[in-house]
């Protein structure tokens, strides 16, 4: 089994997870990305996707996946810190509300808007596109 590592997710709402962590993989903006324990030390840009952990403590190996949104993380001596504007496991997501904000966003995108409106639209239609992907693969789609 491989070397743990500590691992702190949190939205900007709510503590996600604080605790041990095997393996850990995060979309950034270079792609996905893996860390496991004694990664060295690095700073990235995470970019709405789909982040997988494989948690250490008392049930070694459960894995957890998750549709986050921008964000950051810091890799510092064994200690991994994720920071996210939202994080949503799969079985938390509403599938017909996601599909509504996938077409409303969808919409938006179509007015002939401003610089500003057209940037927060697209925002919108990768969240819900991400939200989307995540629960037709991994939260049974309904």
């Amino acid at each position: 089994m491989p070397a743990p590592f500590t691992l702190s997710i949190l939205a900007a709402d709510h503590p996600f997870y604080e605790g041990e962590c095997l393996s850990l993989v995060i979309p950034t903006t270079e792609g996905q990305y893996g860390i496991m324990a004694n990664h060295s030390n690095m700073i990235a840009g995470i970019v709405p996707g789909i982040l997988t952990a494989v948690l250490g403590g008392k049930e070694p190996g459960e894995r957890v996946v998750a549709a986050v949104t921008a964000g950051i993380a810091k890799v510092e001596k064994n200690k991994v810190l994720i920071l996210v504007d939202s994080i949503e496991r799969p079985e938390e997501i509403d599938l017909k509300r996601a599909e509504r904000e996938y077409e409303a966003a969808m919409k938006a995108l179509k007015k002939k808007a401003g610089e500003i409106e057209h940037s927060l639209a697209e925002a919108k239609l990768m969240r819900a596109v991400n939200r989307l992907r995540a629960k037709k693969n991994y939260g049974g789609g309904s």
